[in-house]
């Protein structure tokens, strides 16, 4: 299928990403490795790989098998709040890697310029429109604009809002990219009419083949609906909490008890705050493993998107990829044809 209206309107995000369909794999720790990385590439979407939380010698190899077996664009995601960030930017500063996306929390203007400085295009995650505002004053090349909709850690402010207050306002300083409940090509044409430069999906891309995800963890997102993923609660202001929206099971009552373990010890004073902190990220981290890599999706972290909702099988990545373009393509000369 030619997709004559749609390769004009998303230009701006094909020649930022420099990928057929511009297309954001988001980075999933535990999910997003080489092989989905490769995968998504052959299919001529964009890739980032998840840096998560990984030893540094484990990351500096993931790093560099994609730098030596992909030959288009990729980015590799940092997270600003995990203990090994600092060795992942250093390692990653020097390797020929194009794109890096900071996650977790926004990252500091110094590392925004370090990256710039060092030749790479670099992206944020943007989920409050005073974040966007402070990382466009940083210099970041584009704009990862995250809605409460998406799955894994989330902002507190939905998609819909977020498109009116900051792609509406600031779309046309820099690429934005839209993410959060988003699995239909339909909704991709419509976004993009809006202004967005392409978009990120997570949950779309674990149901694929070529996922290395547990055969378990994709039938739980088959059994699921939108409401079966909810965001965590944070109990207290002394602790807190980034929000994870996962499927509710009881992995999720087990971190709910956590907190209350946590803020108990910290009422004591048996622990400050920064390590009660370090608790809660290295729950994530491990329970996502057990749902990913071993299939435990009883007291493992089952993170999803509320799109998760509209996932009813596991198909080949470059199915996918197509049938979401041509679907948006078909949407946009149904809208043509209107006028």
């Amino acid at each position: 299928m030619e997709l004559r209206l749609l390769d004009n309107i998303w230009k701006r995000g094909k020649d930022f990403l420099g990928v057929k369909y511009p297309m954001i794999c988001g980075a999933m720790s535990w999910i997003s490795n080489f092989e989905l990385v490769k995968a998504v590439s052959d299919a001529g979407a964009f890739p980032v790989l998840a840096g998560g939380n990984m030893p540094p010698d484990l990351f500096e190899a993931e790093v560099d098998k994609c730098i030596e077996n992909l030959d288009k664009p990729f980015a590799v995601n940092l997270i600003t709040i995990a203990p090994n960030y600092k060795s992942h930017y250093d390692i990653l500063l020097k390797k020929k890697v194009d794109y890096v996306v900071f996650a977790g929390n926004f990252p500091k203007k110094w590392a925004v310029e370090g990256m710039k400085e060092a030749g790479k295009k670099t992206m944020s995650f943007a989920s409050t429109d005073s974040i966007a505002q402070q990382m466009i004053r940083f210099g970041v090349d584009a704009l990862l604009l995250e809605g409460s909709e998406a799955g894994g850690h989330i902002g507190p402010v939905s998609l819909t809002i977020l498109l009116q207050q900051v792609l509406f306002e600031v779309g046309d300083k820099v690429p934005i990219f839209v993410a959060g409940g988003i699995a239909t090509g339909k909704m991709v044409a419509h976004l993009l009419l809006m202004g967005a430069a392409g978009v990120q999906m997570g949950t779309r891309f674990v149901m694929t083949e070529e996922c290395t995800a547990h055969h378990n963890f994709k039938e739980a997102f088959i059994k699921a609906n939108a409401r079966s993923a909810i965001a965590t609660p944070q109990f207290d202001s002394r602790l807190p909490v980034v929000p994870v929206r996962a499927l509710n099971n009881p992995g999720m009552e087990s971190f709910r008890k956590l907190q209350l373990e946590l803020l108990e010890k910290l009422e004591s004073g048996a622990i400050d705050r920064e390590t009660a902190q370090y608790e809660v990220e290295n729950f994530w981290l491990g329970a996502l493993r057990r749902a990913v890599v071993d299939g435990d999706v009883d007291n493992g972290s089952l993170m999803a998107g509320q799109s998760v909702g509209l996932m009813k099988d596991v198909l080949p990545m470059k199915d996918v990829v197509r049938s979401i373009a041509e679907e948006a393509e078909a949407e946009l000369q149904k809208i043509k044809s209107i006028f």
